[in-house]
């Protein structure tokens, strides 16, 4: 395998800017009413689904520290089929995979549609900041190859 270049530490100044908006988007979940549960399981479920071991590895520590339990970050990957999640989850869910696969318009029209039903306008807006950050984080981490220690 090709040696990968860490792109955070080749590139700082983007990266911080990227930081700098992981904070603020941070902050308008915050703002809107999402418990930081929320925002971890969103994490999770992205980098789940873009393969990214290091931002796994990172969120579902998170997510512990935030008072997720195991048992449902253990079955995050099939969410739909258990309900250990509540509405407002799975409405969250719902929006982040349709943000991280935004060309099957049919998927995202249904998430949009049931988010509507559950999210306000400003937590609607919050996990698809937070969908859009993770996934940018992922892509660093990915194209990086950044171990999982």
């Amino acid at each position: 395998m090709t040696r990968r270049i860490f792109i955070d530490k080749q590139s700082p100044k983007a990266y911080h800017a990227l930081l700098q908006t992981s904070e603020a988007v941070r902050a308008t979940a915050a703002e809107a009413g999402l418990e930081r549960t929320v925002v971890e399981l969103v994490n999770l479920r992205v980098s789940q689904l873009n393969g990214c071991a290091f931002c796994l590895d990172l969120h579902t520590k998170a997510a512990l520290r935030a008072g997720d339990s195991s048992r449902r970050l253990g079955v995050l990957a099939a969410w739909r089929d258990t309900r250990l999640f509540s509405p407002l989850e799975r409405a969250a869910l719902a929006l982040a995979e349709a943000t991280t696969f935004p060309a099957d318009a049919g998927a995202q029209e249904a998430a949009y549609a049931d988010a509507r039903e559950v999210l306000t306008e400003d937590q609607i807006s919050a996990v698809i900041w937070v969908a859009v950050t993770i996934n940018a984080f992922n892509r660093v981490s990915v194209m990086s190859k950044h171990p999982v220690r």
